[in-house]
């Protein structure tokens, strides 16, 4: 029997985390020019794929796009990207978003994210805690049908609904469980 050492599953993690640094998600790239880039593309790539997204972004007061997550994990793993906060669909702040998560896994992925704020109490206090973690009170999209999405926006009571998209790679699963947000400088 193999003995898993403090060792083994530190260098388990800087292995998942430089292999998420080398999936080209924007570490290093702190331009906020660059970041607006990817945010206006992320976000026309969502809306024209997934119709629904505009009528939940209409009715949503802010949305913290993520257009790049990377993911890697080999028993240890975690994940790393930045994107913008937009109200009124100007960015207002800069947030990078971190995981780690244990467990048996293996593989890479990259994806997509955005947080619609659906209320103003929810984005305050989004905006107020410094390393805000994803938690009970989101409500996700979900693909009914192939690859479209469905967020009842009329009816939801969630103050925060998420949209996870154009995933791409060889590891199952993505949830935004366990992801911690924190403004950033770029």
């Amino acid at each position: 029997m193999q003995k898993f050492t403090r060792r083994a599953a530190t260098l388990s993690a800087f292995s998942a985390l430089a292999l998420a640094a080398a999936c080209g998600n924007g570490v290093g790239n702190s331009n906020a020019q660059r970041i607006d880039a990817r945010v206006q593309a992320t976000l026309n790539y969502l809306y024209a794929n997934y119709p629904d997204s505009r009528e939940v972004s209409q009715k949503s007061v802010a949305q913290l796009v993520m257009p790049v997550i990377t993911e890697a994990g080999f028993g240890i793993g975690g994940g790393y990207g930045r994107g913008a906060l937009l109200v009124n669909g100007v960015p207002v702040d800069y947030y990078s978003a971190t995981s780690a998560n244990f467990g048996i896994q293996i593989g890479a992925q990259q994806y997509a994210h955005v947080l619609f704020f659906m209320t103003n109490d929810a984005l305050e206090r989004f905006r107020r805690t410094d390393g805000w973690a994803v938690g009970a009170d989101i409500e996700y999209a979900f693909s009914n049908v192939g690859e479209n999405f469905r967020a009842d926006s009329s009816s939801s009571v969630s103050p925060v609904v998420a949209y996870l998209f154009a995933q791409a790679g060889a590891k199952f699963g993505a949830t935004l469980e366990g992801v911690k947000y924190t403004r950033i400088i770029p």
